[in-house]
């Protein structure tokens, strides 16, 4: 008999545990409820799941943090954030920490479980980047995909997330080609992805900071006013 697909829901609020919990369990997933970070951060530890339900504001451990320790310590168990209205700054960093998909305050049970069903069917599908692919170098950047490793002017190491490196990936495998922002997150975040696009945005504005010698005047990722953006592999001298 197949195991079941995995979740991981942590939310200080009983009512919405028990009742993301019941859709999950009618759906057929395996799942797991606690309500604060650190009690998470052992049930992971201790056996991983298949994806998290995060809440954002959570006692002990807070939901930005516990995502932060997750990369950092390189699970890639895919994570949908819970966040209030009024927590887009908070959204922001989750998403640029490398959470998958977010869900607002108040929400649809329905629409949660599609998101988790839309999130693992992205995580299993093929990865953006081949790790099998060679090690690229244009002008002073090198970009190594079997290791995930970015280095910049100077051999400095840029540090990366999840989806500033797949977005860079993308850019460089697709030089001079002009992307909307919309097609940016079909391509690199996934046609099901129920984010906006300002996501693409900040993770542009992300990767400029950590890989143009001058973000505000960059080389590399370029903007096409009312269209979007491209990539120039050659930057000027």
């Amino acid at each position: 008999m197949a195991q079941k697909t995995r979740v991981l829901v942590v939310d200080d609020e009983p009512n919405i545990r028990e009742v993301v919990e019941l859709y999950l369990r009618r759906e057929g997933y395996d799942v797991e409820v606690t309500g604060d970070g650190a009690t998470a951060l052992e049930a992971i530890e201790r056996n991983p799941p298949d994806l998290i339900v995060l809440d954002l504001m959570l006692p002990v451990l807070g939901g930005i943090q516990l995502t932060r320790t997750l990369r950092a310590g390189y699970y890639d168990i895919p994570i949908i954030m819970l966040t209030a209205k009024g927590e887009e700054s908070d959204r922001i960093t989750g998403l640029e920490l490398g959470a998958d998909d977010y869900v607002t305050k108040p929400f649809s049970p329905k629409e949660l479980v599609a998101r988790v069903k839309a999130v693992l069917r992205r995580a299993g599908a093929k990865p953006l980047v081949d790790p099998q692919a060679q090690p690229i170098t244009m002008g002073d950047v090198t970009i190594n995909p079997s290791t995930r490793q970015v280095w910049t002017h100077q051999n400095k190491e840029a540090a990366l997330t999840v989806k500033e490196f797949d977005l860079l990936w993308f850019f460089i495998n697709h030089p001079g080609q002009v992307f909307t922002r919309d097609q940016l997150l079909d391509n690199v975040w996934g046609f099901d992805f129920f984010g906006d696009a300002s996501t693409v945005t900040v993770h542009v504005r992300r990767l400029r900071e950590k890989i143009e010698r001058r973000p505000t005047k960059p080389e590399y990722i370029l903007t096409v006013w009312g269209v979007g953006y491209k990539f120039r592999m050659d930057r000027k001298p």
